[in-house]
């Protein structure tokens, strides 16, 4: 099995390149549908998030009231790392079990927004890095996803350096290119990761 650690900056093309490995082939795994999962009504993941928060952090229909909670956390940092200590755990713990799932020569693609920024390359045998010139992710992050030039500027601000992601990076992929283009540097990656699998 392969472990690969798949990062991005925001609007670099992270889901897409991850999209594109999984039409190869790929088994992926990602955080933040992981976190996501671990929260839902009726997990002991998000009655720990109440009890640490509060009811005000639910919807009326008892889910995670996410913009709530974010208004907490991420004007604290006290109070994010109080969720990370509820959230982190149980996201290894899932991505863990899907990992030890796959079949012994699979390509496992583990899709982490923060691998860069929570220092977690050692734990993947190959880091790809999506890389983008912050010009085309800022270009994407208002055209198509509609953010306001000063949020999107933002989000970037809050994020690893693009110089840092390149640092842990053992593959660049570069895409500030076409999608037809991309998706042949994609085929050339994911050649080499079936190559490192069955090695």
């Amino acid at each position: 099995m392969l472990k690969v650690g798949l990062t991005g900056g925001i609007g670099a093309g992270k889901s897409e390149v991850s999209r594109l490995f999984v039409e190869r082939g790929a088994v992926l795994i990602d955080a933040d549908r992981i976190a996501r999962e671990v929260v839902a009504p009726g997990t002991p993941g998000l009655a720990a998030v109440v009890e640490a928060f509060g009811a005000g952090v639910l919807t009326e229909d008892g889910s995670l009231d996410r913009p709530a909670l974010g208004a907490i956390v991420f004007a604290d940092a006290e109070r994010l790392a109080v969720l990370n200590a509820i959230v982190h755990p149980l996201v290894r713990a899932r991505s863990l079990e899907l990992e030890n799932a796959a079949a012994d020569d699979a390509v496992v693609v583990h899709d982490v927004p923060l691998l860069t920024e929570n220092g977690l390359a050692p734990l993947y045998d190959v880091v790809v890095v999506v890389d983008a010139s912050p010009e085309t992710q800022l270009d994407r992050l208002v055209r198509l996803r509609g953010m306001t030039e000063e949020d999107a500027r933002a989000r970037m601000a809050a994020q690893a350096t693009r110089e840092k992601r390149r640092e842990i990076a053992d593959v660049v992929i570069d895409n500030d290119v076409p999608l037809d283009v991309l998706e042949r540097r994609v085929d050339d990656v994911w050649a080499d990761l079936v190559r490192r699998a069955h090695a």
